[in-house]
């Protein structure tokens, strides 16, 4: 049998008669380094160390004496487009329309090794070209490349003094004299694993640099809490940078309009013929599934929100239920105090024909999430993966320009009952600002909400998102979760679940039932030490058991 060893010297568990010594060192593998990151992402993520030595490890036999000789390289220095500190830890709120490669050039290491995590394949290869043609041995690395070409790149990046560009599974490339770690847009789902164990490129990046002492940067629109966290407040990019790099955003307030106009607000006929009579394309934004269900009044056309928390509320019996703190309030509108409701069910394939009925003489289609080819069309309407479902490097590109991107109901974002819902919302806007371009192209997202004084809104308007990430990360603190608090999500068999939970009564705050419960902790580290403490291996003996710590969809 094959597998990796780990350690020598070791005496048998009382349960073992005997360790079976080790025949032939066939293949080089992980470093020292690289092994000792498997095991903080088996902790971290409560899930079997093999499986992440195995995306550290080379997809076939390279052997030891195949390896080059450690390289180390000085390059002269880029030119920065802005001023950058000198910290162990950058965070950089750069514009979603603004070209970034000259800036990410700029922060390349001028000695020793790079390594850069880009969650759009696209991007991948676009920026590979750059710092090649700037003198820079560059690597690419993608796990769509057959197993004898994995393997050739991930020997070559063990020698190091290379740019390693690639998705979340680079995390593991093994680059020797690592100099700097930049990671992209760590709020883009792309950098998360859905198998179990679900692990998160962001956090591995994180610790990789703190480990290797290497200079941590993070490039985003809009960052994630836990990059606020990890490289505190972002550095100055000049007013004439963040400003220009977002496009025109129309907000528009439903409540304004007259009763029984439904999804298609009168702001929308307009801008779709100003786009389309600039021979440019249209996208429309309808989310469906795995949303709130709203509820709005009849008479001024306000959401039904708790007054304690101002999460979406249900509708009960003898009034109105708070999904999130649980408050109880009477069957009235706070705001006139009529007690006529309606619920807000949009459907993509009504509104399309509603759309087609505003743009007569023009192609409307309906693009559903598993499509693989995309149809022709002047306006397309769909859920979010309209945004993001045709921009991988064997997708088609978009016919024309996109001149608007318009989001149907973008309360049904704003008002998710999830935890991470601010996040998620702005990240949509960022996707939509970069298929929209830029205010000097004339870019436009129009947003139809009932809510238009929303942070996530006001941020997206003034092209500082800012405020909102300290509002976000306040949020997380009173409230104790992730990255300021320890939260995972356990499911499977109804046995598995409850043996597992028994197990762990005692050290986490348990929440749910029926095969689906929360597990929380002040602290991811509570949280992870109590995970790796107890031996869930009764548990899943019983039936299928999912851990995922710090879920996105929670």
């Amino acid at each position: 049998m094959r597998g990796w060893v780990l350690a020598t010297a070791v005496e048998p568990e009382a349960w073992h008669e005997k360790i079976l010594s080790v025949k032939a060192n066939v293949s080089a593998g992980p470093s020292v380094e690289m092994v000792k990151l498997t095991e903080f992402a088996a902790w971290r993520w409560a899930g079997p160390q093999s499986a992440f030595l195995r995306a550290a490890s080379p997809a076939n036999i390279v052997p030891l004496d195949a390896l080059e000789p450690l390289s180390h390289a000085l390059y002269p220095d880029t030119p920065k487009p802005i001023p950058v500190p000198e910290r162990e830890s950058i965070l950089i709120m750069w514009p979603p329309s603004e070209p970034r490669a000259d800036l990410l050039a700029s922060l390349l290491a001028s000695e020793g090794s790079t390594l850069l995590i880009v969650p759009d394949p696209n991007e991948q290869d676009s920026l590979a070209q750059v710092f090649f043609d700037l003198g820079r041995n560059v690597l690419v690395v993608r796990s769509d490349l057959p197993a004898s070409e994995r393997t050739k790149i991930w020997a070559e990046a063990r020698s190091g003094a290379w740019v390693v560009v690639g998705g979340r599974s680079a995390v593991f490339s093994p680059v020797p004299d690592l100099n700097t770690v930049i990671i992209l847009d760590d709020a883009d789902e792309a950098l998360a694993e859905e198998r179990a164990p679900a692990w998160h490129a962001r956090d591995l990046v994180i610790e990789r640099a703190r480990r290797a002492k290497a200079q941590l940067v993070i490039v985003s629109p809009v960052p994630t809490t836990e990059a606020l966290v990890a490289a505190g407040p972002p550095i100055d990019v000049p007013v004439s940078i963040s400003q220009r790099g977002w496009p025109n955003f129309e907000i528009v307030d439903q409540r304004q309009d007259p009763p029984g106009l439904g999804l298609l607000a009168l702001a929308l006929g307009p801008a779709l013929h100003q786009a389309l009579s600039a021979g440019q394309q249209a996208l429309c934004v309808l989310n469906r599934k795995g949303r709130a269900r709203l509820l709005a009044c009849r008479t001024c056309g306000e959401l039904v929100r708790c007054s304690q928390c101002e999460a979406v509320m249900s509708e009960v019996e003898d009034g109105f239920l708070c999904n999130q703190c649980l408050a109880h309030e009477s069957h009235q509108c706070r705001h006139c105090g009529s007690s006529k409701f309606k619920a807000i069910k949009p459907g993509v394939t009504r509104v399309r024909d509603a759309l087609a009925g505003l743009v007569p003489h023009h192609h409307v289609v309906a693009i559903e999430a598993g499509d693989k080819t995309r149809p022709k069309f002047d306006v397309a309407i769909g859920t979010e993966t309209i945004l993001h479902g045709f921009s991988g490097t064997s997708s088609p590109k978009f016919d024309r320009p996109i001149g608007l991107v318009a989001f149907l109901d973008f309360d049904q974002e704003l008002l998710a009952p999830r935890y991470r819902a601010i996040e998620q919302a702005a990240w949509l806007l960022v996707r939509a600002a970069r298929l929209a371009g830029a205010r000097s192209e004339g870019g436009k997202v129009l947003v139809q909400t009932r809510i238009p004084d929303h942070e996530v809104l006001l941020a997206a308007v003034s092209g500082n998102p800012q405020p909102l990430l300290v509002a976000e990360r306040e949020r997380r603190q009173s409230l104790g979760f992730p990255p300021l608090g320890g939260l995972a999500a356990m499911t499977g068999e109804i046995e598995a679940v409850d043996m597992a939970c028994d197990s762990l009564r005692d050290r986490l705050e348990i929440t749910g039932g029926q095969g689906d419960v929360l597990l929380r902790a002040p602290s991811s580290t509570v949280l992870c030490d109590a995970l790796a403490a107890v031996d869930l291996g009764p548990a899943r003996a019983k039936g299928r058991l999912r851990i995922d710590v710090d879920p996105l969809r929670v």
